[in-house]
């Protein structure tokens, strides 16, 4: 029996401008999620939690809260784009141009847009993405560009599988 790897993310070299990455996880929007969300944060917007105050909006129900759908959208992303970085250096250009409702189902991908060596840290590159989210409806609810340095091979830190199979050595002699 020998451990198979699974897919441990991209590094700087696995990147090419103009790739697009679909990523591989949906993800439905809850009213809990909302909630938990919105007092997190500690946003006060009624929108987003007062069902009674939504109806009467030009919505007819709650938004969810856009943090979320940043954050939610992020994350799906990580496994393709992310999972190597060393620090995220930032977001821009962050577009809402449709809302997201409770029961929406998210999903995203992002395209490599920009590539280059870092100037201040040989071990890494930078890499530049924009990200789309969209609906089950195939209607885009967010996109942004972001900027991130992410590892070289040679240099990301190990991920070792030396607990793994201390388990496994432990229930051969069982």
């Amino acid at each position: 029996m020998s451990i198979q790897k699974g897919w441990t993310g991209r590094y700087y070299e696995d990147f090419s401008e103009g790739d697009i990455y679909p990523h591989p996880l949906g993800r439905t929007v809850t009213k809990t999620d909302n909630i938990y969300m919105t007092l997190l944060t500690q946003n006060t917007n009624p929108i987003h939690f007062d069902d009674y105050y939504s109806e009467q909006t030009d919505f007819g129900q709650p938004l969810v809260d856009s943090t979320f759908t940043l954050a939610l959208v992020t994350g799906q992303s990580v496994t393709d784009i992310s999972q190597n970085a060393m620090a995220n250096l930032g977001w821009d250009d962050i577009k809402l141009p449709n809302p997201v409702f409770e029961g929406d189902t998210i999903y995203s991908y992002s395209e490599v847009t920009g590539l280059r060596e870092s100037k201040s840290r040989p071990h890494v590159g930078i890499v530049n993405v924009k990200t789309f989210g969209y609906n089950q409806r195939g209607e885009v609810v967010i996109s942004f560009k972001r900027t991130m340095m992410v590892y070289k091979k040679e240099h990301a830190p190990k991920q070792g599988d030396a607990l793994l199979q201390k388990v496994l050595d432990a229930q051969k002699g069982q």
